[in-house]
């Protein structure tokens, strides 16, 4: 551990005005109130965080005392599980400089001692009675015992029980701490792995995005996947297992998903210097999780929808369209785990483009069109999508792999990814004619034909072909006429089937 048990009261929330006003209305009510889990848990570790979260419980009433603090301390407050008596505060504590939640709940028991043993992990049940008269740090379950030994050991025989997702939870500790999780504890999780299909999609991403949120979540989820817990957050990949590839991998299609996973992670570790991709990937995709997070599910999903396409034909395994159907895929993966709809529009992005790099790769001249039709087409995802690609090439090392297909791929990416930095810098391109210059200047009718006239004329721009309005509505009105009565996505055929 880090820190002395009498160092960890050093720390400035000690003294800041929140957390002394919990402490005065403990003791001006005749309160039992307890500062327990995971800050103290941290603060013993020297993890740190942007914010601070403190879990406070109370003998009774959480919910009445907490909405008095609020009022005091001008605070949001949200009850969380009334039947439960739970709520919580957010607040900026101006002497601490940082955003800080305080969650209130009530004794899961008789008293304190019985609601320690339902808690999850003994790590998570040290704790401090309140007011700090003593600062003394309570300890009855062996939690300073196991911080030190850096285990991750369940409280009781019924924990998984009395809430399965502590079985992930588990897992996503040990990622977030770098604890191994007891031999009993991961068996029980084991055993227990059915009770996850019960659980809310919400709270198994939350736990799933803590592993992503680690620097070697690799390792974290090929223990899920060895003990076959994984398939129970996401069902989707149980497909994935030994379903063989061709020559150009040595994997199926299930490991090679999680040698990307492992590849991608390995070359974030590298780039960690460079500002502009630093500051891109920790770009909050929702509230609480960062693309960062996102690109590492997209590296294990990437390839999802190979199991539906494979076939073999004269002898060659075959996966043809697997990037349009992984993206369906992807869509069910999003509504089970509740992802946010940037989130969503993301992920289908990264899966839908991860194999545009390669063909890009294999021009023998890269054009100034081809470059601005990837970063048309993938948008603010270009980066991940080079970057999963480059992830996706280094996991594939079967026979007929080379290295110097591998290292044309690489160059090729890694120059678009500063170009896509560079280009933010510059100013954004504008169209010479848009959609309202074809209703307006060549009378035509909204309909699919407009994002396919408008992006030939757009591509004509980029390449220096048309340089003025006149010549782009020009050249609007001949691809108007050309591309009339071809059946584009989205329009009817005669016969009125799509």
């Amino acid at each position: 551990m880090s820190k002395t048990l009498s160092a960890i009261f050093q720390h400035e929330i000690f003294r800041s005005r929140p957390f002394l006003s919990v402490c005065r209305s403990a003791k001006s009510g005749g309160r039992e109130v307890y500062l327990v889990g995971g800050f103290l848990r941290d603060l013993l570790t020297g993890r740190k965080k942007p914010s601070l979260d403190l879990d406070f419980a109370v003998d009774r009433g959480a919910v009445d005392f907490g909405r008095l603090l609020a009022r005091e301390l001008k605070a949001g407050f949200v009850v969380l599980d009334k039947e439960r008596g739970c709520c919580r505060l957010v607040l900026k504590d101006q002497a601490c400089g940082f955003p800080l939640t305080f969650d209130f709940v009530d004794f899961r028991g008789r008293d304190f001692q019985e609601d320690l043993k339902k808690r999850d992990f003994t790590v998570n049940t040290l704790a401090v009675r309140l007011p700090l008269e003593k600062k003394e740090l309570l300890d009855s379950l062996g939690g300073l015992k196991d911080l030190r030994a850096k285990v991750i050991r369940r409280v009781s025989q019924d924990s998984f029980d009395e809430d399965p997702l502590r079985i992930l939870r588990a897992y996503s500790l040990s990622a977030i701490l770098g604890f191994k999780i007891e031999p009993r504890t991961a068996l029980m999780a084991r055993q227990k792995r059915e009770q996850l299909k019960d659980v809310a999609g919400e709270r198994l991403r939350e736990e799933l995005f803590k592993i992503f949120g680690s620097e070697d979540s690799f390792s974290v989820v090929r223990k899920l996947d060895a003990q076959k817990i994984l398939e129970f957050v996401i069902p989707q990949i149980r497909v994935m297992h030994n379903v063989k590839q061709g020559g150009y991998h040595h994997l199926d299609v299930w490991g090679h998903s999680l040698e990307t996973l492992r590849k991608l992670e390995e070359q974030l570790g590298r780039m960690q210097g460079e500002g502009d991709l630093v500051k891109y990937l920790d770009e909050p995709m929702s509230a609480d999780r960062t693309r960062r997070q996102l690109i590492k599910l997209a590296a294990l999903l990437h390839d999802i929808g190979k199991p539906k396409a494979h076939e073999v034909r004269a002898g060659k395994t075959m996966f043809h369209g697997h990037e349009r159907i992984g993206r369906i895929i992807s869509d069910a993966v999003s509504e089970k785990l509740r992802l946010s709809t940037k989130e969503r529009f993301a992920l289908d992005t990264i899966i839908f483009w991860h194999l545009r790099p390669g063909y890009l790769a294999d021009n023998a001249v890269l054009t100034k069109r081809a470059v601005h039709r990837f970063f048309r087409d993938t948008k603010d995802e270009a980066v991940s999508v080079l970057l999963v690609s480059i992830a996706d090439q280094r996991a594939t090392r079967g026979p007929l792999a080379t290295a110097e297909s591998r290292l044309r791929h690489e160059r090729v990416s890694f120059s678009l990814i500063k170009e896509y930095f560079s280009s933010l810098k510059e100013e954004p391109f504008v169209r010479l004619v848009n959609g309202t210059d074809l209703i307006k200047k060549l009378k035509l009718k909204p309909g699919p034909l407009f994002s396919v006239i408008l992006d030939i004329v757009e591509d004509a721009q980029v390449e220096g072909k048309v340089r003025t309005k006149a010549q782009a509505l020009a050249l609007a009105a001949k691809a108007a006429k050309e591309k009339a009565g071809q059946n584009l996505p989205g329009k009817k055929t005669k016969k009125g089937k799509p």
